[in-house]
């Protein structure tokens, strides 16, 4: 109950320091909100699910809710579960969007969770929340929480403002890589990889120095992938301060397959997170979990 109260008065308190002090006027005189109100926003969240309590945030009178792809009213889900923080946290602010996406593990009922978030924020209100929880490696074919500490040094890394690229910039080099899947290679569709640029998927190293999940997996751009025809993706949000670019992808047919305590049928549902900078792509890291294969991801661009 103690902890319970300290996350409500802290949710509050953050709450009011992102609808108060981080709101400026935006284009048109309404209110934007910058990235410390939408890192704020972010923090509210997590501690109002902390809390199991809602009404903690400040909703639009007609906000959307999903998890894991389904539309749900909040406070079920993994509102409705004992649930608390870890160390881990990787923040995606979009600025120019209102857009604040985060990739977080948590402590469900005492087992870890891969926890994705994508909030939009307009005038000081949340208006869509997405998220998806990965809970095992039935659901996500690739499961490692205990390698999830903090976020990677990687990511975390601030390029100077002459290391940055523009937001175009930045969203062409990363859709190169689901380009690449869809045709079966990245030296095909030419992703600009770092030398050492590396991918985490769930929490595995997957590609990248030091890689030794399958032959060949050391290089990035010139491993083995899969060909993904039917993958279909957008643009989720863009961090351009951190240069980060989130790419919403269902990998389509053939990304999944039957196992133990999973379906056939199923398709990947995946956020997958780009470290872009000096014109390459240093890093890529992803939570991603297996979904009926007819199931839309359910924000698709209209």
């Amino acid at each position: 109950m103690a902890r319970m109260l300290r996350s409500m008065v802290g949710a509050l308190a953050l709450l009011g320091a992102a609808g108060c002090a981080s709101m400026s006027a935006g284009p048109g005189g309404g209110a934007a909100c910058d990235r410390a109100c939408l890192e704020g926003t972010v923090t509210a969240y997590l501690d109002a699910l902390v809390a199991g309590d809602p009404s903690l945030l400040p909703l639009a009178s007609d906000v959307r809710f999903t998890e894991d792809g389904h539309d749900m009213t909040l406070g079920e889900g993994l509102w409705a579960s004992d649930v608390k923080l870890t160390d881990y946290r990787l923040d995606i602010l979009d600025v120019r969007q209102g857009v604040a996406a985060a990739l977080v593990k948590v402590e469900e009922n005492g087992s870890p969770d891969h926890f994705a978030l994508r909030l939009k924020v307009e005038n000081g209100a949340v208006t869509e929340i997405e998220t998806m929880v990965v809970r095992s490696q039935a659901e996500g074919m690739i499961f490692r929480p205990d390698a999830l500490v903090t976020a990677s040094d990687a990511m975390r890394y601030a390029p100077t403002s002459a290391e940055r690229n523009t937001r175009e910039e930045m969203i062409a080099a990363a859709s190169r890589y689901p380009e690449g899947l869809k045709v079966g290679s990245f030296v095909t569709s030419d992703v600009p990889f770092a030398p050492d640029a590396y991918r985490f998927e769930n929490g595995q190293l997957m590609a990248g120095p030091g890689c030794t999940i399958f032959e060949g997996c050391t290089n990035i751009k010139t491993q083995t992938v899969p060909t993904l025809s039917g993958l279909k993706y957008y643009v989720a949000a863009v961090d351009e301060q951190q240069g980060i670019v989130l790419i919403r992808m269902d990998f389509g047919p053939g990304s999944m397959f039957p196992a133990a305590g999973r379906p056939g049928g199923q398709t990947l549902s995946v956020f997958e997170a780009f470290k872009v900078w000096g014109g390459e792509v240093h890093a890529v890291e992803a939570f991603m979990e297996g979904k009926p294969g007819d199931e839309p991801l359910g924000w698709e661009p209209s």
